[in-house]
């Protein structure tokens, strides 16, 4: 799934994107009062509010990856209580706004618990709570109106937003999506964005870097809450009259999703591609074809999607972004630019290596029966590489993962000296992130449709929180990394060696003092390995304390300031690392008994 937003490209062609869309745009506002007709207008206005619909529903459910198929409950909840406050006195144009208001804080309840557990709960959830809200206002007939629905007093005027004219309606629907555009433009273009991003595709990797991703999927919710429930208040007061079975419907939700699928999801402009290509279709078939049409919408959207699936499934944007977006994007005159894919680096003094920077105490980790490690411990001294080494099961990434705070160890803490010179010992991988602790994964995690600068960028966020000062701090580390010429490359057509390091550039833009590899070495070839080698050692002689697990006994002997030997998840030995390597303990841990016996013989 692609990301790409059609911003606007740095090259020769970079006029296309802006004046395509502002084309789009004023044609949606022009073409109906042009042409002057109230069926046309009609149209027109139902693409404005589908797109707005659609637009918002994808801040959750492309954004933050969240599969949201109970939609229609915000927008419900919007309907009503704005056109509840109507008949108590009160404009719509506060209305809208309560409405907004109600609907972000039930979506926030709703999705806080879903959004702490991983699988499709926050889906089915979604869809639970649409019949829950239909069933209510079935009930409270009293308030709802119940099957009957509820009308709305016929007071025209802009303060009631009911008209004898169909253009102010299209004013107000027009002003609407191009709300929830800028709004969903805003958010991508913000650091919130890069998060969101972030979260949906690697939400391991996410959560290393400081993201808080329950909090930014509940900030994701509640901002696409509030615009279709605002979006739900107008089109309310525009049909006039609302009942259960139309606003808290699932096929109303699945439309405004596929919306969004059929035009682009996750980019910012896919849903109103989308929308304009299909709501003129079904409704015109609708009104051309009258009873005869019942249920063609639902034929046309199918058909639509099955061949967007096919032939483009990435979306319409995909194939306009090629268009709009060719060519290379020119660098910015600041070094970036550079096409050699060698690490750049600058030969630094090894400083003395220092205090204890990081202590485990006594950890101890079962899953279920299973003893993973018993009473390790260890310490990291500032400045100094730690070796760990082991055989395949031995406990090795069990204990990386207590020492990140991915896991809680069952007793002994791990302990990291802040900037304040005291030891803390933080609870989740953001509280050691905090304390500018970073890792990488045994099975890289990039965040795959996000470009190589944006993946960078993410952890840059860090400790830049502009996005104009992260982008500048990402170059910079991308050029040291030997990177720079992929920084407009999606992460996914990386080869493996160009991946490892693009993780390794990502923790470094954290600018940790404590750093775990985790088998960075591994699947790569000699000359790669190498590079890796020599780049490791620059991090490390620029004052990092460097904790790696590796299977690569070239790296580990010449990395290594000390090493420990783990095996079915004890301690084994502990030292320098050529003495290590010739203890029986650790021969015999990688070879087996027998083999140490016939050395013997």
């Amino acid at each position: 799934m692609s990301t790409s937003t059609l911003s606007l490209p740095r090259n020769r062609d970079g006029w296309r994107a802006p004046v395509a869309l502002a084309g789009v745009l004023a044609a949606l506002f022009v073409l109906p009062v042009v042409i002057d007709d109230a069926f046309v207008y009609h149209i027109f206005i139902t693409i404005c509010i589908f797109a707005g619909l659609s637009t918002a529903w994808n801040i959750v459910g492309g954004y933050a990856g969240q599969l949201s198929l109970g939609h229609a409950a915000f927008y419900g909840i919007g309907a009503y209580v704005g056109m509840m406050l109507v008949n108590a006195g009160v404009t719509p144009w506060l209305g809208m706004f309560a409405g907004g208001g109600v609907a972000a804080v039930v979506a926030v309840a709703i999705s806080y618990p879903c959004f702490r557990l991983h699988g499709p709960f926050f889906a089915l959830a979604s869809i639970a709570f649409l019949e829950v809200f239909r069933v209510l206002a079935l009930h409270f007939s009293g308030v709802t109106g119940g099957a009957t629905g509820m009308m709305v007093p016929l007071e025209t005027g802009w303060m009631w937003m009911i008209f004898q004219d169909r253009l102010p309606s299209l004013i107000i629907a027009f002003g609407l999506m191009l709300l929830t555009l800028l709004v969903a433009w805003g958010l991508r273009q913000h650091r919130w964005g890069f998060y969101l991003v972030a979260t949906r595709e690697r939400e391991s990797a996410a959560r290393s870097a400081g993201i808080g991703t329950v909090k930014m999927r509940l900030l994701a919710v509640a901002i696409s809450a509030a615009l279709t429930a605002m979006l739900g208040t107008f089109h309310a007061m525009y049909l006039t009259f609302i009942e259960p079975g139309s606003v808290f419907s699932l096929t109303f939700s699945i439309q405004i999703a596929m919306f969004a699928l059929i035009g682009g999801i996750g980019t910012v402009f896919g849903p109103l591609v989308g929308t304009i290509l299909l709501v003129p279709v079904t409704e015109l078939a609708r009104g051309w074809l009258g009873a005869e049409a019942v249920g063609l919408h639902g034929f046309v959207y199918g058909s639509v999607l099955v061949i967007a699936v096919l032939f483009m499934p990435d979306g319409l944007m995909s194939v306009l972004s090629r268009f709009f977006g060719a060519g290379p994007a020119a660098r910015d005159d600041d070094g970036a630019g550079a096409t050699t894919s060698a690490p750049s680096r600058t030969q630094a003094q090894r400083a003395p290596i220092g205090d204890v920077v990081l202590q485990a105490e006594h950890l101890d980790k079962h899953f279920g029966g299973l003893h993973v490690t018993n009473d390790v411990s260890l310490t990291l001294r500032k400045g100094e590489v730690l070796g760990v080494i082991g055989p395949n099961g031995a406990g090795k990434t069990t204990v990386f993962n207590m020492l990140s705070g991915f896991l809680k160890p069952d007793s002994g803490r791990v302990s990291i000296r802040g900037a304040d010179g005291h030891f803390h010992s933080p609870a989740s991988p953001g509280d050691f992130a905090r304390l500018q602790l970073g890792r990488t994964f045994q099975i890289v995690q990039p965040f795959a449709a996000m470009t190589v600068e944006e993946n960078i960028m993410v952890g840059a966020f860090h400790r830049h929180p502009a996005v104009a000062d992260a982008r500048r701090s990402a170059r910079e580390i991308a050029h040291r990394m030997g990177l720079a010429r992929y920084l407009d490359d999606e992460a996914r057509g990386l080869p493996i060696g160009g991946l490892k390091r693009l993780e390794i550039a990502r923790v470094m833009a954290m600018e940790p003092r404590v750093l775990l590899l985790d088998e960075v070495m591994a699947g790569i070839n000699r000359a790669d390995l190498q590079e890796a080698i020599e780049l490791v050692r620059a991090i490390r002689d620029s004052g990092v304390s460097i904790i790696a697990i590796e299977h690569v006994m070239q790296a580990i002997m010449s990395l290594s300031d000390r090493v420990i030997v783990i095996n079915s998840g004890e301690v084994i030995a502990e030292g320098a690392p050529e003495d290590v390597v010739r203890q029986e303990a650790v021969i015999e841990a990688y070879l087996g008994k027998e083999s140490v016996d016939a050395a013997a013989q």
